[in-house]
């Protein structure tokens, strides 16, 4: 590494002393040039398979510096060995601007990630700026959860580590010629008119960090796209398993609903059996909720003991909406009022979660408050930040006691927050999973599942299948409905989500009894609601049956880093048909689910080479490496599995901790080679060889029957 080393103080005398001097552009960009200072930078292992190369001096708060949760090293051990950096040295230049870091990018290599985002698939030839923003209408970077995190179809993952609002050029930003042409071509016009970037160019990946006197890089090494993200995964804190119940059913009651209220309803479930885990209570609950006073309103929750111990005798966990800005009136405000940044929002403080004192009493009080009287999770909303919706949260020029400007906090603040609660239930040794709508790097490890007020139901698919390239989980919440068939297709995307949620905020009852928001808040059911209701329960109960089979995912994704959702190139980056594929996922390693949208008359689904299919649903074999069209009249929703698969499905009980819950079928696909391991349940093993199923170890799932499919 260069020993050439300017820090952004040094720049700044520099620049004052040369200031006089600098009358026209043509000066100032050549003293900017002169002042700047362009180094090269060596790769060095810091992990097994991952690298780091420093470029000037970073600043002293970045997401590695300011991490919360260590490496998880013995996952380090379950990746392939790589014994060298899979790039060469890198260079990058300091200036008056901030750290240009520069990364190769070699021909028909595509780039994924930069966090959740919701607008686009691919990212080569993109530019994208890595800001929080709730709201995101461009395609420009914006996101709940931005992050400076990319991977590569060549098996290249790289972390820029950075709380900055970092520019990334991928492959779009080029040097200019240095010599002239003897000849031009032909075509007119010219093809330059609308594009000039193709993937099998050499290019390259420049990263502008703004403000910054210095970057370090890290590098994660596959060899394969998937194994890259594993390792930095790994390398975040690994995965995590929720706890059973937080993967079963949940429904999110009306804002106002009272005690009494939530309690009938959840009644209303078991007596119709649909099945439900978490019944969540929205801002209603508190006696201020914007901004917080994170106490009881006393009338709709006159008994909040009570009230909690009878949704326990009912079997359902309780988790509670919030955002992190402290009223006034709240009991927190007197020992958080030094601990918050100096601007406020809503009227309330802003919690410095950069700042260990501020997250000891914030966490303590919902410890002893919540936590201790049976609460199961919370819902974290508004942690992200809005331009677009009246500009509400605290601005990027705020300073806090930590230290962290407001652009630094706001790269930060949803991943603070979200360890600020889930240590409470860690001191507890308890398990907890919960809802977010910001998250950023190094986000693995968290017990967390993004959100959105958004609600285009093929962005959200593009957000579940491009959350697993950046440690990320994502749920595509049902909420109302345009049609029945738009309630039916949504619904039964989310059951195939990391979390199943409908979020009934706004409604009354549940959607399925009325559509029209309006009615539905008026009492009036649909003529036809029992209908609707049936075939919804029916799709709950695919969730209930999907269970064990998501556990197993999920252990996966706590030993390896693997992630339980992601995108189809993940897996085979080679095929180029799936690097455009953005409705379609992986659940883990061996389901592939493939969306139908309301209003659409038919579906293409792709299929990878290298084994053959079956439908789910009917076994029927469907050949690898073809495509095939799925009408609207399909009834189910088109989920796929590998060939040779056997795959646990649950009985359906009321919920997660019902006798029913622990039987179920063994379906075997084709000659059941691909057997099944229960990860995480002392290697219980499903067999099937010779026309007969076996389990081999021990589980606590009763087989009762075995149905072979195809």
């Amino acid at each position: 590494m260069s020993s050439n080393r300017i820090t952004r103080r040094s720049l700044a005398k520099r620049l004052l002393m040369t200031s006089a001097a600098a009358s026209t552009p043509g000066v100032l960009f050549a003293q900017e040039k002169e002042q700047s200072s362009r180094q090269a930078a060596d790769w060095t292992e810091v992990r097994p398979g991952v690298w780091r190369a420093r470029i000037g001096t970073p600043e002293s708060y970045t997401p590695v510096s300011g991490r919360l949760v260590d490496p998880q090293i013995n996952g380090f051990d379950r990746l392939p060995h790589v014994a060298e950096s899979p790039l060469p040295s890198i260079s990058g230049t300091i200036s008056i601007r901030g750290t240009v870091v520069q990364l190769p990018l070699r021909p028909n290599e595509l780039v994924f990630g930069l966090g959740l985002q919701l607008l686009s698939f691919d990212q080569r030839g993109k530019k994208k700026t890595i800001r929080v923003n709730a709201d995101p209408r461009f395609d420009s970077g914006d996101s709940h959860a931005p992050v400076p995190f990319y991977v590569t179809t060549k098996g290249v993952g790289i972390l820029v580590d950075t709380t900055r609002y970092a520019t990334f050029f991928v492959g779009n930003a080029r040097p200019k010629p240095e010599e002239p042409a003897t000849n031009v071509s032909n075509v007119n016009p010219d093809p330059n008119y609308t594009h000039n970037i193709e993937t099998d160019d050499q290019g390259q990946v420049t990263v502008e960090i703004p403000n910054a006197a210095g970057v370090d890089v890290y590098l994660f090494a596959g060899p394969s796209m998937l194994d890259a993200v594993r390792r930095y995964n790994v390398f975040s804190g690994g995965g995590f398993v929720p706890p059973e119940w937080g993967l079963g059913f949940w429904y999110r009651a009306d804002s106002r609903a009272t005690s009494q209220r939530v309690v009938s309803l959840m009644k209303e479930f078991r007596d119709r059996k649909i099945p439900c885990d978490v019944f969540g209570l929205e801002p209603g609950w508190q006696s201020h909720s914007y901004s917080c006073t994170f106490a009881w309103e006393g009338q709709r929750f006159p008994e909040p003991t009570a009230f909690l111990s009878e949704m326990k005798a009912l079997n359902c966990r309780v988790n509670l909406w919030e955002h992190a800005f402290v009223h006034p009136a709240s009991p927190m405000f007197p020992a958080m009022r030094s601990l918050s940044g100096d601007y406020g929002v809503w009227g309330g403080l802003t919690p410095d979660f950069a700042d260990p004192a501020a997250r000891r009493v914030f966490g303590e009080y919902h410890g002893k408050t919540f936590v201790d009287a049976g609460v199961s999770g919370f819902k974290l909303d508004e942690c992200d930040n809005s331009d677009y919706t009246g500009g509400w949260s605290f601005p990027e020029l705020s300073r806090f006691p930590s230290g962290l400007d407001g652009e630094q906090m706001h790269s930060v603040f949803g991943l603070r927050y979200q360890f600020t609660i889930w240590d409470e239930y860690r001191k507890r040794n308890l398990k907890t999973y919960g809802l977010v709508r910001s998250s950023g790097a190094l986000a693995a490890p968290y017990p967390f599942v993004l959100y959105s007020d958004l609600y285009n139901h093929r962005d959200f698919i593009r957000g579940l299948a491009n959350s697993g390239f950046s440690g990320l989980l994502w749920c595509p919440e049902v909420r109302d409905a345009a049609s029945e068939e738009d309630l039916l297709r949504r619904l039964q995307s989310v059951v195939f989500s990391p979390l199943a949620l409908v979020n009934g905020w706004y409604i009354k009852s549940p959607p399925w009894r009325q559509l029209n928001r309006k009615l539905n808040n008026a009492g009036q059911d649909m003529a036809n609601w029992e209908a609707t209701e049936s075939r919804c329960r029916e799709i709950i109960g695919w969730r209930m049956s999907l269970i064990p089979y998501l556990k197993s995912a999920f252990h996966r994704y706590a030993a390896d880093g693997t992630p339980p959702f992601r995108a189809l190139v993940m897996d085979w980056p080679t095929d180029a048909r799936l690097t455009k594929v953005d409705d379609q996922y992986m659940i883990g390693d061996r389901m592939m689910v493939a969306p139908l949208f309301a209003g659409e008359a038919k579906r293409e689904v792709v299929f990878p080479g290298g084994s053959d299919w079956h439908d789910l649903w009917t076994g029927e074999l469907i050949k690898g490496g073809t495509t095939i069209t799925v009408d609207r009249t399909a009834e189910k929703i088109p989920v796929y599995v590998k060939a040779g698969s056997i795959v646990p499905w649950a009985d359906v009980g009321a919920h997660t901790a019902a006798p029913e819950s622990r039987r179920l079928s063994a379906r075997v696909y084709g000659n059941g080679s691909l057997s099944f391991k229960f990860e995480g349940d002392a290697g219980a093993e499903m067999r099937w060889s010779g026309g007969k199923g076996a389990v081999a170890g021990e589980t606590d799932y009763r087989i009762h029957h075995w149905q072979h499919l195809g």
